[in-house]
């Protein structure tokens, strides 16, 4: 039996705000055909049957009756707040169009499609989830879906329960999943639709279909709020360096989003690091100046955000990342065999690049291990384990120790390392998101009803009232482009950086030297779900500035 807080019995009763088109009867609106972000023939070739298909748009319409539906939903990646309401939307958009219809959950994400692992959703199980944070209604899991055997016995298990369509939700990978999904099952004619719902809290997934995906609102008003706790302690106790690494994957979405909200004194964009080709020691120097000038001020404290994957686009090292994920794809039996972490490194760094090895033996041995030792499913470092922040640090001290020598540095210096990841990712939903995920959920389910597949449900023009968003589903192939995996080219929806001449980093440029040399830091407080609409239905200002 689930033991509820106070909080989450009345988060029950929250009815989630929706677009006009979704509330009654509705008309499909097909736009133009489309093609793939980038390798247009690739694409094309792979995805012959869910390739060049239309952007839809939903209007209000005349009621019209559906078909009985059976309907298998996943829960796919890393867990991100509101997709306990994208079910809870997609339950209540499937008895919509017909009561009959019926939604079975596959446990522990496509791992359970593939094993047969399921319950069937029905109101006594959802109604205790709605609005509420986790995946744990069915639980998540990576599992990848990428061999005919695979697609094979899912579909074996689809035909025992009736089930006609299936939804995924997940990131860039699990989607490009689900998009490989829907192209199986339809050129072998399977009677099985596919849909996909954007989720990550890395804001990575999104282009000018998906203007944002799941979760990024509420886990940056978690971190932000815990920074913005850590800023009033150090303007309280005026001794501490903070330096605070954030979830995000590769891209610098979260850490430049909560810089905007909190007004840290540095903020460390890997985009911007990437495209002025500046060294870890120019990242070191630059934090290392603002400390002392600050300290010419009398404030021997401070905050730095420094974002998750900040290593991998170093260029140095984002070479060698490139070239270790490259020969470990290939020789990973080899370097398993050898027994110590001296011989491993010793192995490697004689057999990539002179550059790399350079870079590579030059390491600390816990960072060198991590780049070498800890692949995540997709062959590719995982960068959430190397612990830049410390690093950084270190390597600050170092720093401002050389310039005392030298008079450029009459302060003090103590840092706190930090690191916000998982913190974030099971929040209750802010009202945007519950009110943003509820939509999806009724979005594929329309999208299931019309009968679409290889679409991903789309709710845009955020910024708006929540009456005037646009639903809709966009072609996964739209998204797609060719990357380097596990050694051999693969399609992938592509991921989606920082833009340094965006508007929201802009925002930043604007104002980062003023928030570094001065204590301008902004206290956001914890999400606010009851209360004044300016407080509680705000989203996040990477939103606010892009579609300004």
């Amino acid at each position: 039996m689930m033991i509820k807080s106070p909080l989450q019995i009345a988060r029950e009763n929250y009815v989630p705000k929706m677009p006009s088109s979704l509330k009654g009867g509705v008309k499909i609106v097909e736009g133009n055909v489309t093609e793939s972000v980038a390798d247009q023939d690739d694409i094309k070739r792979i995805f012959p049957h869910t390739y060049g298909m239309p952007v839809l748009n939903f209007e209000a319409g005349e009621e019209k009756t559906y078909e009985v539906q059976n309907v298998g939903v996943i829960l796919s990646g890393g867990q991100a707040p509101g997709g306990h309401n994208v079910i809870s939307g997609l339950y209540d958009g499937l008895k919509k169009l017909n009561a009959d219809n019926k939604l079975f959950g596959f446990l522990g994400g496509p791992g359970g499609l593939v094993d047969n692992q399921y319950i069937e959703l029905t109101a006594d199980i959802v109604d205790h989830y709605r609005n509420t944070g986790g995946f744990d209604i069915i639980g998540s899991g990576r599992t990848k879906l990428e061999e005919e055997a695979q697609y094979e016995k899912a579909l074996v298990n689809c035909k025992e329960l009736n089930i006609t369509s299936l939804v995924i939700i997940g990131g860039d990978d699990s989607n490009t999943n689900a998009c490989v999904l829907a192209e199986y099952y339809k050129n072998n004619n399977a009677g099985v639709q596919v849909i996909g719902v954007p989720k990550t809290i890395d804001g990575d997934l999104k282009n000018e279909m998906i203007e944002t995906s799941f979760g990024f609102d509420t886990a940056c008003k978690v971190y932000s709020e815990l920074i913005g706790n850590i800023q009033r302690d150090a303007n309280s106790a005026k001794k501490y360096w903070h330096f605070i690494k954030l979830m995000g994957r590769s891209a610098s979405h979260i850490a430049l989003e909560c810089a905007l909200q909190t007004q840290a004194n540095v903020t460390i964009v890997s985009e911007e690091v990437e495209a002025k080709q500046q060294t870890l020691d120019d990242v070191v120097t630059y934090i290392a100046s603002i400390v002392a000038k600050r300290a010419d001020n009398g404030d021997n404290f401070g905050t730095v955000l420094i974002p998750e994957g900040l290593v991998e686009f170093i260029p140095a090292m984002k070479k060698l990342i490139a070239e270790l994920n490259d020969f470990l794809a290939h020789n990973e039996d080899a370097v398993n065999a050898l027994e110590g972490n001296k011989e491993k490194r010793e192995f490697v760094a004689g057999r990539i690049s002179a550059e790399s090895r350079e870079v590579f033996v030059s390491l600390p041995n816990s960072i060198a291990n991590q780049l070498m030792l800890d692949r995540d499913p997709h062959g590719n470092v995982q960068v959430s384990l190397i612990e830049t922040e410390k690093m950084l640090i270190d390597m600050v001290k170092a720093k401002l120790k050389k310039m005392k020598k030298a008079g450029e540095f009459k302060g003090k210096f103590k840092g706190q390392p930090h690191f916000f990841g998982y913190e974030g990712r099971c929040a209750a939903p802010s009202n945007f998101d519950a009110d943003y995920c509820y939509s999806l959920g009724n979005t594929a389910s329309m999208l299931i009803g019309e009968g679409k597949t290889g679409y991903m449900a789309s709710v845009r023009n955020l910024t708006a009232p929540s009456n005037e968003w646009i639903a809709g589903g966009v072609p996964v192939t739209m998204m797609m482009n060719m990357e380097k995996r596990h050694g051999e080219m693969k399609p992938v929806i592509q991921k989606a950086l920082v833009l340094l001449n965006g508007a929201p980093f802009q925002k930043l440029v604007e104002n980062r030297e003023e928030w570094a040399i001065n204590t301008n830091y902004v206290y956001p407080g914890p999400i606010q779900y009851f209360g004044p609409s300016e407080v509680c239905d705000i989203t996040t200002k990477t939103i606010k500035y892009e579609k300004a």
